[in-house]
């Protein structure tokens, strides 16, 4: 990965947030200074193991000088939550990135609706902060299994604010998204982070209601095969530089432009994080990523290169 964007941590506090859910506080280490952030960001954690896993910022922009991530102990874990939640330990210092947003919230909304399935309520409850401190109308939709396995319910309740939970053993049924989504202005809003089959869900009910301002933010990437017309080999133009790489069949453009000696961000190699996105001035992209909205895709203007392909026979990179 480059090292550009990269800075020392202290593991300050460990908390216990819910079943199976641990918050991590960090604070600068040395010389360090955190950079500002905005509702919705990110950051990667470069774990001692050698992986790194990137978690949405759930305190306020307007803390200074700390990051908490939430993070939950996956049960499909490779590595990376299991590794924090049974060996990260207070006292220690991790490599961090920058913070990063590729969920962005619009703060001029007459109205927002975030809606949050288990620990998506990270970055959903930073935003929903920032949306009541600046007198912003927002409402929340907080959706977990059970209620022990949701965590920050105290926090959020006490927020004085329009909340609706819905845990499903409580219930006794799924939520359904479509009633709690339905009846809003046009002009509204929405946010949903959350496991795989909610976000598919929240994008095909807020569609059939015609709501056109709807954002998601995924944990992990869809699997999606290349394209019908998909490239196996193209050629990629590097504009600033002046190179002409080939793309062969079963490579990753990543690897390639790695391979040739561009400085190049990235991270988890996914297509999720979004630091490896980079600016396409000619080409027909097969956007695979998990990242990027429709409008952005059929814009072709930007690819996640660790991930996506190339219709084209040609491909002109910013770089």
């Amino acid at each position: 990965m480059s090292n550009s964007s990269t800075m020392t941590a202290l593991v300050h506090t460990l908390r216990h947030e819910a079943e199976g859910i641990m918050s991590v506080e960090l604070r600068p280490w040395g010389d360090t200074v955190f950079a500002p952030f905005e509702a919705g960001s990110h950051i990667d954690l470069h774990l001692q193991n050698g992986l790194i896993r990137s978690y949405s910022l759930l305190n306020s922009p307007t803390d200074q000088g700390r990051y908490v991530v939430g993070i939950l102990r996956d049960r499909k874990s490779r590595g990376g939550s299991e590794f924090i939640h049974t060996q990260l330990r207070v006292g220690t210092t991790l490599t961090i990135s920058q913070p990063r947003n590729n969920f962005s919230l619009d703060e001029n909304a007459r109205h927002s609706v975030l809606v949050a399935g288990g620990i998506g309520i990270t970055p959903i409850y930073c935003m929903f902060r920032q949306l009541l401190a600046l007198g912003k109308s927002a409402e929340l939709i907080y959706c977990a299994r059970t209620r022990k396995e949701a965590a920050l319910v105290e926090q959020i309740s006490g927020l004085g604010a329009k909340v609706r939970f819905h845990f499903n053993d409580e219930k006794d049924t799924f939520p359904n998204l479509t009633t709690y989504l339905a009846g809003q202005p046009t002009d509204t809003h929405f946010y949903c982070c959350g496991p795989t089959p909610m976000l598919d869900a929240f994008e095909s009910t807020c569609e059939a209601l015609g709501y056109p301002h709807a954002h998601i933010e995924r944990f992990a990437a869809a699997e999606l095969p290349p394209a019908e017309d998909a490239q196996a080999s193209y050629s990629v133009e590097l504009k600033k530089t002046g190179k002409t790489l080939t793309v062969e069949p079963g490579l990753n453009l990543l690897d390639v432009l790695l391979e040739a000696g561009c400085d190049i961000d990235f991270s988890c190699r996914e297509g999720v994080c979004g630091s490896c996105e980079t600016k396409v001035l000619e080409g027909d992209i097969d956007h695979r990523d998990g990242v990027l909205t429709k409008a952005e895709r059929a814009a072709n203007t930007s690819m996640m290169v660790c991930v996506s392909g190339c219709k084209s026979r040609r491909l002109v990179l910013n770089i």
